[in-house]
């Protein structure tokens, strides 16, 4: 008696399995790869932003509430402060300049009839690339 076709042993895939599993590798490693370039903008973004943290701290000091709407270089901000001997370092803190923003300030009080300390507050804005804001909080009074 002869075998049905049906029940014979295959001994290779069929075209549409090999087009379903190619297709299914290559929806796959796009998918890796569209979330790995994703991935890397955002850290590069992350990085250049933590850079850029990094070089604000230099202009945060007490003297910069005196420069709103200015364009003020590092150096000029830390040379009275800080005494720099090598050119190079000047160099590098005369590159990083930042514009200086600082809105109203910003009275705090508690409620009346009510002890407790009054605050000024001013919001520090660098602009540039990565813009910042900051915040300068000092005791008035108690």
């Amino acid at each position: 008696m002869k075998t049905p076709i049906f029940y014979k042993k295959r001994l290779a895939f069929t075209i549409i399995e090999l087009l379903v599993s190619v297709t299914i590798m290559f929806v796959s490693v796009v998918f890796v790869l569209k979330m790995h370039t994703e991935n890397r903008k955002q850290i590069i973004y992350l990085s250049e932003r933590n850079k850029r943290s990094l070089s604000d701290s230099l202009f945060l000091t007490k003297k910069i509430l005196d420069h709103d709407k200015d364009n003020k270089d590092a150096y000029e901000l830390l040379r009275d402060d800080v005494y720099i001997k090598e050119s190079d370092t000047k160099d590098v803190l005369k590159n990083e300049k930042r514009d200086i923003v600082i809105p109203e300030e910003i009275e705090i009080k508690p409620p009346e009839d009510t002890p407790g300390p009054v605050a000024i507050v001013n919001e520090i804005k660098l602009k540039g690339i990565h813009a910042s804001h900051y915040w300068h909080f000092k005791i008035q009074s108690f």
